[in-house]
């Protein structure tokens, strides 16, 4: 009668364990990482363009060199902040946007200063590059969605009733999201 007892209990873990959403938990888990190393992947892509880029610029006779020191500068500082897939907290997104954003500005500054210089305007090299840069920009947008899409969907998980309780039991957290950078809400002003 007991070996029936232990039986029908060990049954019944199994059952609750199966319903109790951990398996889905972690399939969001993974996905969630999945994500997270193409946004990486999509960062990569534009830092790995950016010598080929700042090689060509400085063809140019009398480029500021200022200019492109805070481009290697921002590009040396956005390689060297990394975030492990597993601990995807708010403060380490953060960390991360911030120091890919001074790089974004960093390239921005320099993109207007090609502007004065024609010879480098024409520059088929030159152009191919701006021309991917701007590529990578749009698919690091479309992957940053993309990985905000899933954690949305993983957080609403583990916050849910009985989800929530067996993420606290096996140590499932709260992922953070990327969000837009300070000031984006409002317009810039354009001036003639």
């Amino acid at each position: 009668m007991k070996k029936l007892i232990y039986t029908l209990v060990a049954v019944l873990a199994v059952f609750s364990f199966s319903s109790c959403g951990y398996n889905s938990m972690v399939t969001l888990d993974e996905q969630v990482q999945s994500q997270w190393a193409q946004v990486q992947n999509v960062y990569q892509r534009r830092s790995d363009l950016i010598p080929n880029l700042v090689n060509t610029v400085k063809g140019a006779a009398n480029f500021e060199q200022s200019t492109l020191t805070k481009v290697i500068e921002a590009r040396a500082k956005a390689t060297s902040v990394t975030v492990d897939a597993s601990k995807l907290t708010p403060e380490s997104i953060q960390k991360f946007q911030a120091a890919q954003g001074e790089l974004t500005q960093s390239l921005g500054r320099l993109l207007v200063s090609v502007e004065r210089y024609p010879e480098l305007k024409a520059n088929q090299n030159f152009l191919e590059l701006q021309s991917q840069l701007e590529g990578s920009e749009n698919r690091i947008t479309v992957e940053r969605q993309k990985f905000n899409e899933i954690t949305q969907v993983y957080n609403s998980k583990i916050r849910t009733f009985p989800n929530n309780i067996t993420a606290g039991m096996f140590g499932f957290t709260k992922k953070g999201y990327f969000e837009a950078d300070a000031g984006a809400a409002k317009a810039p002003n354009v001036q003639f």
